[in-house]
């Protein structure tokens, strides 16, 4: 088990530390059999612990998000962090904070990031993967989005994890939810491991 940095639960994110720990026990087992992608950044939190799971099978890890923030981030919204808003922008700009926790917590060498739009990256994507966890964009036309242009890339064997995955409406959004039980009802994933909203799903 790999050593977490004493900060990582202060860090900006949604992430409990039992999920964390889940991604990280997750990726080190996918990283046996290759890369791994993540959707959704945000100010690092996830990434580090797959870039740890990663580490330990001295593979990497891909992040996409466009720092901008999703729908829910934006001013006036119910998670907007004036702490991330820049100054000469006046917009939500993650990515300063983003690179700050990876640096501190020394997993650079293990983390390609890569600030686009998930869709963009996707149209010219050719490296099969071992592990994609999704935890993008909370609107269900992002979440669709997300789920058709990157599960088609798994290796069989590989892992689906899917953050913020509840059961009843008022919990949370349910565009997570839906894209879960799209995966199911193909016939192509199995339910492999439920901690909190995470949800890890295995490609037959």
């Amino acid at each position: 088990m790999a050593k977490f940095p004493e900060n990582l639960s202060a860090m900006k994110g949604f992430l409990s530390a039992d999920e964390g720990e889940t991604l990280y026990k997750t990726a080190e087992m996918a990283s046996k059999l290759g890369p791994i992608l993540e959707i959704g950044s945000y100010c690092g939190k996830s990434t580090i612990y797959l870039a740890l799971g990663c580490r330990e099978n001295n593979k990497i890890v891909f992040t996409i998000d466009h720092h901008k923030g999703s729908e829910e981030h934006q001013i006036g919204d119910s998670f907007h962090d004036t702490d991330l808003v820049n100054p000469q922008t006046g917009e939500i700009d993650s990515f300063a904070e983003f690179r700050k926790n990876i640096s501190s917590a020394g997993v650079e060498d293990n983390i390609v990031p890569i600030v686009a739009k998930s869709t963009v990256v996707a149209n010219v994507w050719q490296i099969p993967l071992a592990m994609v966890f999704i935890d993008g964009g909370h609107s269900l036309q992002a979440a669709l989005t997300d789920y058709r242009s990157w599960s088609k890339f798994l290796l069989r064997g590989g892992f689906l994890a899917i953050h913020d995955v509840f059961e009843a409406p008022e919990k949370g959004g349910q565009a997570p939810r839906a894209i879960h039980d799209l995966a199911i009802n193909s016939g192509l994933f199995l339910p492999h491991m439920e901690v909190d909203s995470l949800r890890v799903l295995q490609r037959l």
